[in-house]
């Protein structure tokens, strides 16, 4: 696995994690602590505001989990990717987007920015 897909994976890790704990857990795995994620919804910074980001999408969501689309394309310490927002009961993606994240020396996220590409009613 390179250190793209592995930043990817850890990513929709804590976009995942639904129990407090393994929210935070799962945060503090993928992003430096003064990670910023910025997307037409939302700015905020490191790991309270995107534990609330996250939080906050799955209240909206409930019973929904976030999939990759396609594979991860990454350059020096830039890595873009897709994904969608899919029902875990009847496989519906209502929610689609792509992110571009920049990595920390550590191989953590510093940065996400995300674009919705489709969203409900719109």
């Amino acid at each position: 696995m390179t250190a793209y897909e592995d930043a990817v994976q850890r990513y929709f890790a804590a976009w995942n994690a639904t129990a407090a704990e393994d929210l935070a857990k799962a945060v503090e795995a993928a992003f430096t602590e003064s990670a910023t994620y910025t997307d037409p919804l939302a700015d905020v910074s490191g790991h309270e505001g995107l534990t609330a980001v996250i939080d906050g999408a799955h209240q909206q969501f409930p019973g929904f989990e976030f999939r990759i689309t396609g594979t991860p394309d990454g350059h020096h310490d830039i890595v873009r990717f897709s994904w969608e927002l899919v029902s875990t009961t009847d496989g519906s993606a209502p929610v689609a987007g792509s992110d571009v994240i920049t990595l920390a020396d550590d191989g953590r996220i510093a940065s996400v920015s995300g674009f919705l590409d489709r969203v409900p009613g719109a």
